[in-house]
């Protein structure tokens, strides 16, 4: 009789036992974690490694099943992952009871010396439950660098200031902008062969009401005093870049944002420097002012150049495939370019666009106007498209488009019909209005803007210009009969 009680006693905790756990399957009951991005804050100097976790937690009254956990870069990882003591990259069904917790370790192994390493190196760790898919960012950092304005910078905006003084980038190891850096009462002055590599990602900030708005982060600003100045040479050349190295990324635009000249900053100077990979290479705004010199611009994924009612001084300058425009003016501004070539081959943008109006509404019937005085000397505007060259003339006033190509070559078609602008060779004599039949560059399709040296169309057609006696390469132009564009035939 006691044995027949005792195991009545004892059953309802065996049914307890038995009794099958309970799973949340509601696509509404999703995991939550200790952090969204697991920052690996060392920067290694020499080879090592580094741990660090994370918990994900189930704040839920029933059991949670992971279905998968998983690296992004599976095989390509450069992390390893440990979960709650198991070691593997690639996990499934794994469970957290209700109101429970779980680790998640993290290892990276880093080599600082390995120059095929990105700087930043950033992987998910990818979880899918219930339908799901929730994800932790991993990011370290990978090779020995100045991480400027710090290592935690992305998705915020921070200031460099210096009471009007002076910084000098030129430290052997490169520069890494991670995030947006706002130069605000500094001269920025970068040495020759100093390399500056932008980490571009999606920032986001709460709007002062209270809503969440997302940008393209990774961008040099320059405002109130700010003053950047470039001192590269043919040798060494001041390179822009984004930050990812490997050998895919080489022609891959759009990495990261710019560099953005703002309103009303004065005396920025760029010479012997390569801006590239980016959404647009540089944006000069309002009353802003730049002497661009001996400067190539490609691979973007908007304009190369914009100048916004800006004044612009250009001279053995290369742009080339710019998804957008080369060079974009517009709403008015002072503009010279001086032995230039836009070469616009293979996307939908043309070399030039020039404005006087800025459109307030879709059908621009609200606008305002500023004068525009744009001058080409010995430039080059060709491309694949029949037009290179875009107008815009919301005054119909001579005195508020004010522009002039004078020894140029440029392919027009469309621009030139009665609806168009007719009077446009006024604008462009003496000039070569070419189409597609002629030869100028050596090889279009290897992105080689060199003059072909027999059949170049720009050969000798250009004049003299004071001061300006070398091309882009430094060779020693003709005295008397020099190249158009910014390469001199070399025989």
């Amino acid at each position: 009789m006691m044995r027949f009680l005792f195991g009545l006693l004892l059953l309802p905790l065996f049914l307890a036992f038995c009794q099958k756990e309970k799973f949340t399957s509601s696509p509404a009951d999703k995991l939550e974690f200790s952090t969204d991005t697991l920052h690996f804050d060392t920067v290694f100097t020499q080879l090592g490694s580094a741990t660090r976790y994370f918990k994900i937690y189930n704040h839920h009254n029933k059991s949670i099943r992971i279905s998968k956990l998983y690296l992004e870069n599976g095989t390509n990882s450069r992390f390893n992952l440990n979960v709650d003591g198991v070691s593997s990259d690639d996990l499934e069904n794994l469970e957290i009871a209700p109101n429970d917790s779980m680790y998640v370790f993290a290892d990276v192994t880093v080599n600082p010396t390995d120059i095929s390493s990105p700087f930043v190196i950033e992987e998910n760790v990818v979880f899918e439950t219930n339908g799901n898919v929730q994800k932790v960012v991993l990011e370290a950092f990978g090779q020995n660098a100045n991480y400027i304005p710090s290592r935690f910078g992305a998705g915020g905006a921070v200031g460099l200031s210096c009471n009007g003084g002076e910084i000098v980038w030129d430290d052997p190891k490169p520069y890494v902008i991670y995030g947006v850096l706002v130069i605000d009462s500094c001269t920025l002055r970068i040495a020759k062969g100093t390399r500056v590599y932008v980490h571009g990602g999606l920032g986001k900030y709460v709007d002062t009401a209270g809503i969440t708005q997302r940008y393209n982060d990774g961008f040099i600003a320059f405002v109130g005093q700010g003053k950047l100045i470039v001192d590269g040479t043919i040798d060494a050349p001041v390179i822009f870049e984004g930050d990812r190295l490997e050998s895919e990324f080489d022609e891959d635009p759009g990495q990261w944002t710019g560099l953005w000249l703002q309103a009303g900053t004065t005396g920025h100077s760029i010479n012997h420097c390569i801006v590239r990979n980016s959404i647009i290479g540089i944006r000069v705004d309002s009353a802003a002012e730049l002497t661009l010199r001996n400067t190539q611009i490609y691979n973007t994924a908007s304009s190369g150049l914009i100048g916004i009612h800006a004044k612009i001084t250009a001279d053995n300058c290369l742009f080339y495939s710019n998804t957008g425009y080369g060079i974009q003016l517009e709403y008015g501004g002072e503009y010279d370019f001086t032995y230039c070539t836009v070469a616009s081959y293979g996307v939908d943008g043309e070399a030039l666009r020039m404005g006087n109006a800025l459109c307030l509404d879709a059908t621009c019937g609200l606008f305002e106007s500023n004068k525009l005085q744009a001058h080409f000397q010995n430039c080059i505007l060709f491309g694949s498209r029949t037009d290179q060259i875009t107008l815009f003339d919301r005054m119909n006033d001579p005195t508020l488009f004010d522009y002039q190509l004078k020894n140029c070559i440029v392919r027009v078609k469309d621009l030139i019909k009665p609806t168009g602008y007719p009077d446009f060779p006024d604008h462009c004599q003496p000039c070569i209005m070419a189409d597609g039949q002629d030869t100028i560059f050596t090889n279009i399709s290897k992105s080689n803007f060199h003059l072909d040296t027999l059949h170049s169309i720009a050969n000798r057609f250009a004049i003299p210009v004071p001061g300006i006696e070398l091309d882009l390469d430094g060779k020693m132009r003709d005295g008397t009969m020099p190249d158009a564009g910014c390469f001199e035939i070399e025989f």
